[in-house]
């Protein structure tokens, strides 16, 4: 059962009540003054605090507002006299659960006991699966960049906040980003809507956005239902915000305003309730002084400003992702996960990223494909990553690059053609039988099927 701890002066309260709530079934413990009462909540973390307004050695509301300030607050119920009711209010305005006035109703107070419990519970519920849901977003790192990021993406993810924008090199995850704010918060249950402001031509993103209705334009054979109606009561991440067209600036801006828009050909004006993620890898300020994007909008977007760190200011990150992704690709693909070794770890940690998550991601893939299960050594990297090493070791890629049997693509080499090479030629040592050549390059029959089906080899 919950633990109660009752902070009042008047002994005889305390005791009485004590005794009543020990009666149902709850463990039950007193403090005299607002001192005690505070090294009681330090060492009991108690569930429920029922705490008076008016202490000998301090006020009920700055006990409150010093447990406020400490991890794990419990619940609190005030208790006032006839006469502090509208302290009792602030209290509540304070973070204070609920009150009560002297005297009281024992039914009323174990109700309100009850109440308030339940919604503690239910508020630990919902933090429990909101942080469960931000450690399954794709956030992977340990250092102290990825720290800070992760626990400021909770907080933000927690808010009321619904306009906020992401900036970051490109290849950082922005996007992921976005998505781990949606998945840790109250609008986690609605949907989170993602477009692309660089993908679409000017003409069209109006429509995609706002919705058209039949006849609108040239081309509109049928209603269209906008993006923003789409993420009522979700989020809405506008990505490459930067891109964005100068003539539709102004109608996100009306809409970041007051919620309301106008689909193209509509007489109406609709609402939605929608937070706004907005992400760019551009200086929007130097944007803003160029011209190119609205300062009114800029200040509104930027009611809340996060910044996605490079790959290369994460520390050691870079290996964590690196396992990450092999074991990602390797389920993907149906094939046993590379081996990345120490020294193949100092490599990927020392190397810029210019390309950051987004590189390392590809570089992943591709080695997945190329030797799965395998140890991977320097002469399977790349040369501009390869090289990142000690002056030994890249003389020994020099060196072995050519000896090596095992088939690498060259700098100039597409993945798809490398790929393609692979499969024709371990489908020619296998007289054509598609299953052998799956054995062959270690991968499953299903996997080397859907590779033939991708790059069009009948």
């Amino acid at each position: 059962m919950p633990t109660i701890l009752i902070i009042d002066d008047e002994s005889s309260l305390v005791s009485s009540l004590s005794f009543a709530l020990e009666e149902e079934g709850y463990t039950v413990h007193g403090a005299g003054t607002a001192l005690a009462g505070l090294n009681a909540v330090a060492e009991l973390r108690p569930d429920l605090v029922l705490l008076d307004l008016r202490l000998p050695d301090r006020t009920g509301l700055e006990v409150l507002e010093t447990m406020q300030r400490t991890n794990g607050a419990p619940q609190v119920i005030m208790i006032s006299a006839h006469g502090d009711t509208r302290a009792a209010v602030k209290a509540v305005k304070m973070g204070a659960a609920d009150y009560l006035t002297k005297p009281f109703d024992l039914d009323d107070l174990l109700h309100t006991i009850r109440t308030v419990l339940e919604r503690g519970q239910m508020a630990v519920e919902i933090d429990f699966h909101r942080r469960a849901a931000l450690r399954n977003t794709g956030l992977v790192g340990a250092s102290t960049a990825m720290r800070e990021l992760a626990a400021t993406v909770e907080r933000i993810a927690a808010s009321n906040a619904t306009r906020i924008l992401v900036l970051g090199e490109s290849g950082t995850g922005k996007a992921l980003v976005a998505k781990a704010i949606h998945a840790g918060s109250a609008r986690a249950g609605g949907a989170f809507i993602e477009i692309n402001c660089a993908s679409l031509p000017e003409q069209l993103i109006e429509a995609e956005l706002f919705g058209a209705e039949k006849g609108a334009y040239t081309g509109a054979h049928q209603r269209r239902v906008g993006l923003v109606s789409l993420a009522d009561k979700g989020t809405l991440f506008l990505d490459e915000i930067g891109e964005m067209p100068l003539n539709l600036q102004a109608k996100l801006l009306h809409f970041l305003e007051d919620g309301q828009y106008r689909a193209i050909g509509s007489t109406r004006s609709a609402q939605a309730d929608v937070r706004v993620v907005a992400a760019t890898n551009r200086d929007l300020s130097a944007e803003v002084s160029a011209g190119r994007f609205r300062e009114d909008l800029y200040y509104r977007l930027n009611v809340i400003c996060l910044k996605v760190p490079a790959l290369c200011a994460r520390g050691g990150d870079a290996v964590q992702l690196a396992e990450h992704f092999a074991h990602h690709y390797a389920h993907e693909e149906g094939v046993a996960p590379i081996r990345i070794t120490d020294s193949l770890g100092k490599l990927l940690a020392a190397y810029r990223w210019p390309g950051n998550v987004r590189e390392l991601k590809n570089l992943i893939e591709r080695l997945t494909i190329l030797f799965p299960g395998r140890e991977i050594g320097i002469v399977d990297l790349p040369t501009e990553i390869a090289v990142t090493g000690p002056i030994d070791q890249a003389a020994t890629v020099a060196g072995n690059a050519e000896a090596s049997s095992r088939t690498s693509a060259s700098i100039g080499t597409t993945l798809a053609d490398t790929e393609r090479d692979l499969l024709l030629s371990a489908l020619e040592r296998c007289g054509g039988h598609k299953g052998r050549a799956a054995d062959h390059l270690g991968i499953s029959r299903h996997a080397f099927k859907r590779r033939l089906q991708r790059l069009g080899i009948a």
